[in-house]
C-alpha cells in the first residue's frame, strides 16, 4: 500500500529548503534564495508556512547593522523530511 506524501513538502520550494536544512541545519535567507532560485517575496511565504507548522525555526538579528534571517530546522522538520523520503519510495517499490 502507498504511504501518503506530506502535502506541506509537495512544494518544490518548501522540499527544497527542508532538505538543504537537514544536510547543513542552519543557514540565511540569502543562501536559501540562492540554492531554491525563488524570489525573495515567495521564499518568505514558503518560509512562513514551514514555521507555522514548526518544520524549521526562523530567526532574525542584524549583522553589522543590516538584519539577517537565518533558518534552522526542527526535529519535528526532520522527522517530516524522513517520513515523506519513505513514502516516495513505497511509490518506486510499487509492483504494478
Amino acid at each position: 500500500m502507498l504511504k501518503p506524501l506530506d502535502k506541506t513538502l509537495t512544494n518544490n520550494i518548501r522540499l527544497m529548503v527542508v532538505s538543504i536544512l537537514v544536510k547543513v541545519n542552519s543557514c540565511d535567507f540569502n543562501y536559501l534564495k540562492k540554492i531554491t532560485n525563488s524570489t525573495q517575496g515567495n521564499l518568505s511565504i514558503q518560509l512562513k508556512k514551514l514555521a507555522q507548522i514548526e518544520y524549521i525555526v526562523i530567526s532574525k538579528s542584524f549583522e553589522k547593522n543590516y538584519p539577517k534571517t537565518s533558518c534552522s530546522i526542527t526535529k519535528k522538520g526532520v522527522k517530516a523530511f524522513q517520513e515523506h523520503f519513505k513514502a516516495l519510495q513505497s511509490y518506486k517499490d510499487l509492483e504494478i
